[in-house]
């Protein structure tokens, strides 16, 4: 198992979902984990599942000056991973202009802010969350693809700029969240099933997939500038 024994790494937005998936990976592999969201409840719960070997903070990553004090009040940091984000769906022409910016705010300029006052350790790693609608758009989603590819642009920038810290990006595709439990659980899993079909690996993702893709780059002195696509194939199908 690769290891990351003793390292410290922090997961924003890693309360629920992707990121909760990614925290559990990282504490499986001896990392010192503290995640931060800005939903308390939600690290209440993720606090009632793995005790004191996690850590939590609140932190809201549109509020610039808590970011800054965050960071200001905390020993450099081994690997910090972004994947908070609230991205509404809808065609352009529907989606309301406000909600659009909330989207671009929250996930871009939400890890914009985290890159911008992070301190790492002297080889340590960036890594967002981005997603395959910047390598194949859809009708209904061309706000995420458009986000999505401005965040693989950014990490690829904060490649160089941040050297020799490492900047990545994983780009998930379908991954099964509490982001479709609103949906009725019969509907949900027929269209789970439906792409999984359509889908060259014959399933879709899980929030574990994305941890151990995130580890890997972690844990990867030679990746950086690089982006994981993690689809199951759907941009090649």
């Amino acid at each position: 198992m690769t290891s990351l024994s003793g390292a410290r790494v922090l997961v924003v937005g890693g309360s629920s979902g992707i990121g909760l998936g990614i925290a559990r990976r990282a504490l499986s592999a001896g990392g010192v984990v503290t995640i931060a969201s800005r939903s308390q409840e939600k690290l209440t719960a993720a606090r009632q599942e793995f005790g004191a070997a996690l850590r939590t903070a609140r932190l809201d990553t549109n509020d610039e000056a808590g970011v800054d004090s965050f960071f200001a009040a905390e020993q450099p940091f081994d690997h910090v991973v972004v994947s908070s984000a609230e991205t509404p769906f809808g065609p352009v022409r529907e989606l309301p202009l406000a909600d659009a910016k909330r989207a671009m705010e929250s996930k871009f300029w939400g890890a914009y802010r985290i890159a911008r006052a992070a301190r790492f350790t002297e080889r340590g790693s960036l890594t967002l969350i981005s997603g395959t609608f910047s390598e194949r758009p859809s009708a209904s989603s061309v706000l995420q693809g458009a986000i999505n590819a401005a965040l693989e642009g950014l990490a690829r920038g904060l490649a160089l700029e941040l050297s020799p810290i490492r900047v990545n990006t994983v780009s998930p595709g379908l991954i099964d969240t509490p982001i479709w439990s609103k949906m009725d659980p019969a509907a949900r899993e027929a269209w789970f099933a439906q792409v999984a079909d359509s889908l060259p690996a014959k399933t879709i993702g899980q929030p574990s997939d994305v941890g151990n893709a995130v580890l890997f780059l972690m844990t990867t002195p030679f990746a950086t500038g690089s982006t994981i696509r993690l689809d199951g194939g759907g941009v090649i199908a």
